[in-house]
């Protein structure tokens, strides 16, 4: 079986994005395209990857990190030049698929389709074309009275006949790679001294060497990115098969227009994603969960069957049959335990909230630690930050937190203790305590009635 290897070209400076970040990094749906082109590429089965970069490309292999290899342009001579620095990579491929930072949206089972036709066909090149985008700028592919590929002519050099065509070039390539290293390396460059790729397929054609195609069906996925304009469109592409993806696989959304989730985030069967919601980085929600209208989670793990309406969530991780909302903010490093339940108007910030608790509304905790079956009063709050450091809060098992409480941190609350309303917790509450009052001071809890007992005479 013949191995075929992949080269991404991600060396262009694309001026026309007016960007100090390089072009191939702008993200779509929260990915970098030039990460959604190797991730096709990966999906496709293509392998060893090279990637064309230019001199300053730490931000690139940043982002791309290092399971491929990094060939450097020095100078932008052309698409051809460009291949040509991953010679050395890629000499042990049989074959060698040509991709484009800047196309986001080509499917992987496009390249397999591409790859499966060259192997079929013993062809020297197999081409991606299109009849579904406007020519306009476009390369035309030129073919003879019996079908076949003989030429690509760039529009600049294209006469009226030649713009009439309809079927372009969509830059993507499959070469055999013994006959496209031998003769890249002979091109003769332009009249600016670039060296272009298209110049293969008349050379080939002349050779007698076989020349495939495959006509892509998606007029988007050979659609490149050079404005932000073409940016937001193929945003709007990939968040639309975002969307019915997931609906195929068992989530509702009522409006899926209005709703956005990223490339990255895993739904889990029988969720609902109400309008206005978006769905960002690495998050993951569970199953029979409802979300929204108007919430925000980004890189968070939802557990199941929880509720999340009009909320922010932020880096935390949510266990199941938890609620949230609304109007309420999870900030970055909570844990919400199975059972727990957030109010109105609330905020956490940093805390861990053990299984069952219970936080009412416009409360605050930060830094804080609570254990299980805790109730949060409206209005509660952990006083975390003395000015220069954040202080954290303890709060034991069955505590109860009356409303309007302040908990000067460090401070401590022992399991079943408890607050009057208003209290200003300044030291540490010992277990099955009761403090009230500013400081607050402990206070005798009247003893518990007991039913059953007969009362004295």
């Amino acid at each position: 079986m013949s191995t075929h290897a992949a080269v991404i070209l991600a060396a262009g400076k694309g001026t026309r994005m007016n960007s100090q970040t390089p072009k191939v990094l702008h993200r779509v749906c929260g990915t970098e395209m030039l990460c959604l082109v190797e991730i096709a590429a990966r999906q496709a089965g293509l392998g060893p990857i090279a990637v064309v970069v230019p001199s300053d490309s730490q931000q690139i292999e940043s982002a791309l990190g290092s399971d491929v290899s990094y060939v450097t342009q020095e100078e932008q001579l052309g698409t051809g030049h460009a291949v040509l620095q991953a010679e050395e990579v890629l000499k042990s491929a049989d074959n060698v698929l040509v991709m484009y930072g800047d196309v986001p949206l080509v499917a992987a089972q496009t390249l397999k389709q591409m790859m499966k036709l060259h192997d079929d066909t013993e062809a020297c090149i197999t081409l991606l074309t299109s009849k579904l985008v406007n020519p306009d700028g476009l390369g035309r592919i030129i073919r003879d009275s019996s079908g076949s590929v003989t030429a690509i002519i760039e529009e600049q050099d294209a006469d009226a006949e030649t713009k009439a065509i309809r079927e372009i070039n969509s830059g993507f390539y499959c070469f055999r790679a013994a006959w496209l290293w031998k003769h890249l390396n002979g091109l003769p460059p332009s009249r600016k001294g670039e060296v272009f790729l298209t110049d293969l397929v008349a050379l080939a054609a002349k050779q007698g060497m076989q020349v495939e195609s495959v006509l892509s069906e998606d007029a988007y996925e050979v659609m490149g990115v050079n404005n932000r304009v073409q940016m937001a469109e193929a945003e709007n592409v990939m968040r639309q098969r975002i969307r019915e993806n997931w609906m195929m696989e068992g989530v509702s959304m009522p409006d899926p227009s209005s709703v956005y989730i990223d490339h990255t985030v895993k739904l889990g069967q029988d969720t609902v994603i109400l309008p206005n919601t978006h769905l960002t980085g690495r998050t993951l929600v569970g199953i029979a969960c409802r979300i929204g209208p108007n919430s925000m989670i980004s890189d968070s793990i939802i557990g199941d069957r929880c509720g999340v309406l009009s909320s922010v969530i932020r880096d935390s991780h949510l266990g199941d049959r938890v609620d949230v909302g609304p109007f309420s903010h999870i900030r970055g490093g909570s844990h919400l335990e199975s059972g727990v339940h957030v109010g109105t108007s609330a905020e956490i910030k940093n805390s861990h909230l053990g299984p069952d608790t219970k936080m009412g509304h416009f409360s605050y905790m930060g830094d804080a630690h609570l254990g299980s079956n805790v109730n949060i009063g409206a209005g509660a709050i952990t006083c975390n930050f003395d000015g220069e450091n954040k202080n954290e809060t303890h709060i034991g098992d069955d505590v109860f937190v009356s409303c309007d409480t302040m908990l000067i941190a460090p401070v401590t609350m022992g399991d079943r203790s408890s607050t009057g309303a208003g209290a200003v917790v300044t030291k540490d509450v010992a277990a099955d305590s009761l403090v009230v009052g500013v400081p607050a001071k402990e206070f005798p809890k009247k003893p518990k009635l007991d039913l059953d007992k007969e009362p004295s005479s």
